[in-house]
């Protein structure tokens, strides 16, 4: 495909994800099998062009004078890829599947556009109604990090030291030219290709015999915080796919009891191979039935020294990485996920022995669901507190301290935005 059809076909993907209200991963897809003549490089530039236009949806739309999935393209190529109007123009030239020539108002709008005076959801792209959220968290750096928020994110792997080292694995893989992450002490940093896209890491030897797994530097230090060790009765109680539980096995070095079950068992399907892989050991509790299933953990009442909560939250932490996700976010599913998350705090209090703890991770940056989550439970139950964490200095100089835990962010520590928070069960709940 020449570079003029793969922008239209990427305005065809943005008009159905703005018509059909879907995710982009759908849209691509059927984009995809309806035209099989696209080769794997147009796909992926085609998927780039589409998430770029989503991260500068409103920005874009603010320059360019109309909120179309035209103006979402053209606006976003100058703001996220740096393309002067002439070069923008060279492209929209309606030949062979090419766009439609530039307007004159368009040439105009890309030449003049500016955000200077647009309001904050416009310049940091995001939903107007979570500003106020966002602003409560993040403070003066509210600008800032939602910029950070609409770049590209990174690609990090966690070196699974049950099987290798962070030295090892990034010889293995020199041809790949990985850094050290700044934080994690497992972490390596792969560097993207010019259109923002990483290498195919999962045909890679060294992870078909579980060297590593794909996860931001963010999520490894989360699980690092959680304090697992070896010997410890530690319950995954949010397992999804288990990217948390293998980086807690490692932790624990497979000794001790390590427990893995999620409230929606399809979510668990891809946690076995991955235990395989990786050579972890952990007791996976796959809920049965329908609604109102039987819990599987019952027996575990009071034993756990740890219990980690992933909880479900929105994900506003990483629309870095799923910007449609930000557009489609709306007031009841934040509702809906702040009662979710009571709920499995609640669960996990019944689980943690006296003198054990909970820690709890959400991929958000609103407050409603990290501190005000956490203050919920403390004040639910008086047998449970918030505790500090104890921190590396070199983490401890990044996060952004909360009333309750802590806030990592784009901008701040160069990660998806991880809320982080520790209770301690102080005694026998009355």
């Amino acid at each position: 495909m020449t570079p003029g059809a793969r922008l239209s076909a990427a305005i065809e993907v943005l008009a159905d994800i703005a018509e059909r209200r879907r995710p982009v991963a759908d849209a691509l897809k059927d984009w995809g099998l309806a035209h099989r003549f696209a080769g794997s490089g147009d796909r992926a530039t085609i998927a780039t062009l589409v998430y770029d236009a989503l991260r500068r949806r409103a920005s874009a739309a603010w320059i360019m004078g109309e909120e179309t999935p035209r103006a979402a393209l053209i606006g976003s190529l100058r703001l996220q890829r740096g393309l002067a109007a002439q070069t923008v123009a060279g492209l929209f030239t309606g030949e062979r599947f090419a766009p439609a020539p530039l307007t004159e108002a368009e040439r105009t709008r890309l030449e003049t556009g500016t955000l200077n005076d647009a309001p904050v959801h416009v310049a940091g792209d995001v939903p107007e109604w979570v500003v106020p959220s966002l602003a409560a968290a993040l403070g003066d750096d509210l600008l800032p990090e939602l910029r950070a928020l609409a770049r590209r994110a990174p690609l990090d792997i966690r070196v699974n030291t049950l099987k290798a080292t962070r030295q090892g694995t990034a010889e293995a893989l020199a041809h790949l030219a990985p850094e050290p992450t700044p934080l994690s002490p497992d972490g390596l940093r792969v560097p993207l290709g010019e259109d923002g896209r990483g290498p195919a890491l999962h045909v890679e030897p060294e992870f078909l015999d579980g060297w590593f797994e794909i996860q931001d530097e963010g999520s490894q230090l989360a699980a690092r915080l959680s304090g697992a060790d070896a010997g410890m009765t530690v319950i995954d109680l949010c397992a999804g796919g288990g990217g948390k539980t293998l980086a807690l096995a490692a932790l624990m070095n497979n000794a001790g009891r390590l427990i893995a079950t999620d409230g929606d068992p399809r979510r668990l399907a891809p946690i076995h191979e991955r235990l395989r892989r990786a050579g972890a050991t952990a007791e996976i509790r796959t809920p049965r039935g329908g609604k109102g299933r039987p819990d599987v953990l019952t027996d575990l009442d009071g034993t756990a020294d740890l219990v980690l909560v992933d909880a479900p939250c929105t994900g506003s932490g990483t629309w870095r990485r799923n910007p449609d996700a930000k557009w489609r976010l709306r007031p009841g599913s934040l509702a809906t996920r702040v009662a979710e998350q009571e709920a499995v705090l609640d669960r996990a209090a019944r689980l943690v022995r006296p003198g054990g703890r909970i820690v709890y991770i959400t991929c958000s940056l609103l407050p409603e669901e990290n501190d005000a989550a956490v203050a919920g439970l403390a004040g639910r139950r008086d047998d449970i507190a918030p505790r500090p964490l104890d921190l590396p200095d070199a983490v401890a100089a990044k996060v952004r301290r909360t009333a309750h835990g802590i806030q990592m962010s784009p901008e701040r520590t160069g990660t998806d935005g991880f809320y982080v928070a520790l209770l301690e069960r102080t005694g026998a709940h009355p």
